[in-house]
């Protein structure tokens, strides 16, 4: 069985990423392997040899689709020669997780947020506090020398949008609330 250490071959890859796909359209908290196995062409067998555990293949997915959060950060930070200032880097940060084609993503990371919340022991364990951090260290790069207390605010309101924008589909209303925010300070 693979370890975490050892590079993934390209069929635990291949695998992966099917997983990956589909957990962002079925969510991982009902995930079965035989359901799974069907649906990414292989079987569950394969997915425990490959993953070590269902847990395992769970936190391969959450490495996973943290991964596409850690590209946005890394591209935001590379964009700029000098940091842009706290409200630049928060409006383009909700312009990518408000746009239609990242609500999977964003459905899965707020699944993947509220277990690791609930179940801290679990393959969900550190996941929110792990974004919690990268997030904040992008925002703290933008603005070096704004406070910390500020810097969590725009994070809790880019969150707290984010989380009413996937329960209504009201981009004009929760982007309003972002502007509106970022427009006060």
């Amino acid at each position: 069985m693979p370890t975490t250490r050892e590079a993934p071959s390209a069929r635990q890859q291949e695998l992966l990423e099917r997983a990956y796909a589909y957990s962002l359209t079925h969510g991982l908290g009902d995930l079965s392997l035989r359901p799974l196995a069907t649906a990414i062409g292989s079987s569950p067998r394969v997915l425990l040899f490959l993953f070590g555990s269902k847990d395992g293949l769970i936190r391969a997915l959450l490495a996973r689709g943290r991964a596409d959060q850690l590209e946005l950060l890394r591209r935001t930070e590379q964009r700029y020669d000098d940091p842009p200032g706290l409200t630049v880097i928060a409006r383009e940060l909700w312009t990518w997780l408000a746009a239609p084609e990242r609500r999977p993503l964003m459905t899965f990371w707020v699944e993947a947020y509220g277990r690791s919340l609930v179940a801290p022991d679990g393959p969900w364990a550190d996941f929110a506090r792990s974004t919690v951090d990268d997030w904040l260290q992008l925002l703290e790069a933008s603005e070096p020398n704004q406070s910390a207390a500020r810097r969590t605010a725009v994070l809790a309101i880019l969150r707290g949008a984010l989380i009413d924008l996937l329960a209504t589909a009201d981009l004009d209303r929760t982007t309003a609330a972002v502007e509106d925010y970022l427009n006060q300070s």
